[in-house]
């Protein structure tokens, strides 16, 4: 596989220009630094106006970045090569309201360079799965949302690109199409293909991406494996290090007197005493050693630990807790 990452970007800016006479300029990207790995399923992340379109158009060459460095596939950003292996769904796809899935495809088919023998030797299989087999020779003016992204998905894949960059992927799909685009995705990783996505429903993306980064108003807060963000512990900016600090959640049955004794000073942040010397204990830990050294004076004393975990925060509550330490 080659080394170089799938996309890389280093300091990239846009700003946007508004206004004739009195010019005003609006920051939608300040400094962003970060790489893609390949083969990976990486998830863009941010509200309304956090810049994600923006950051995907240069990607494609759609829009001129202000300032910084970005690359694709080992291209620049935009460079006809790079594009020739992106298979693209944009969030709200349109499709000519005359064509049906066969046509369509033909059409897109032939934006990407691909022949019409190739186009009509893979259609079939495509639209079958993505569920589209009994509609292919229908108008899509007849189609649903969620039909139209199922042809989005056909037209993205159709010529078998190295690249997916997705916007807005299960957008409009019940929970059964969820679970099979799921499962698409799943299949393109193991065939080493990468996939770059932004999606609002949080819960998707938590169940499908490997690392995912946050964007806020233009500014990169957070990049990070999923799982070391909803632990709340994973690192603010990919290179720096991580943040200190773990929340312990504590499920033990014994007399408070040796509980109290074995926390050795340190303060829970909440304790919920229960029936028969059962105790409810969160502790703040400030790394895993002290954890192990507490487990074993629990142990010593004689306190029964019924169970113990670690906080782990929901992608959403994750997402949420970080935009609103930027705000303060």
């Amino acid at each position: 596989m080659d080394p170089s990452p799938a996309i890389g970007v280093e300091h990239l800016s846009k700003t946007y220009v508004d206004g004739m006479l009195r010019r005003k300029s609006r920051l939608a990207l300040n400094d962003l630094s970060l790489e893609v790995r390949r083969g990976e399923i990486f998830g863009l992340l941010g509200g309304n106006g956090a810049g994600k379109t923006t950051f995907i158009k240069i990607l494609l060459g759609i829009i001129r970045r202000s300032g910084g460095q970005a690359s694709v596939l080992g291209f620049p950003a935009g460079d006809v090569r790079a594009r020739q292996r992106i298979g693209y769904l944009p969030e709200n796809l349109r499709v000519p309201r005359h064509l049906t899935a066969y046509t369509a495809l033909e059409y897109y088919g032939h934006l990407s360079g691909l022949p019409t023998r190739v186009i009509r030797e893979r259609r079939d299989a495509l639209l079958e799965k993505v569920g589209l087999a009994g509609r292919t020779k229908d108008s899509v003016k007849t189609y649903s949302k969620g039909m139209l992204q199922r042809l989005g998905l056909a037209q993205a894949m159709l010529h078998d690109p190295d690249l997916f960059i997705l916007d807005e992927p299960t957008d409009g799909l019940d929970p059964l199409a969820r679970s099979q685009v799921r499962g698409f995705l799943a299949e393109l990783k193991q065939q080493g293909k990468t996939i770059f996505l932004n999606s609002h429903i949080l819960q998707e993306v938590e169940l499908i991406c490997d690392r995912v980064a946050i964007l806020d108003r233009g500014v990169l807060r957070r990049v990070a494996d999923v799982a070391e963000i909803t632990s709340g512990r994973g690192p603010l900016i990919e290179g720096m290090p991580s943040a200190e600090g773990l929340e312990l959640h504590l499920d033990l049955i014994g007399p408070e007197a040796a509980v109290r004794q074995s926390l050795a000073g340190v303060s829970p942040s909440q304790w919920q005493a229960l029936p028969e010397n059962a105790h409810r204990i969160v502790m703040p830990m400030p790394d895993q050693l002290s954890v192990d050294a507490l487990i074993d004076r629990l142990r010593h004393a004689g306190v029964s630990i019924v169970g113990v975990s670690r906080r782990r925060l929901s992608l959403e509550q994750a997402y949420l807790e970080i935009v609103a330490e930027a705000v303060e």
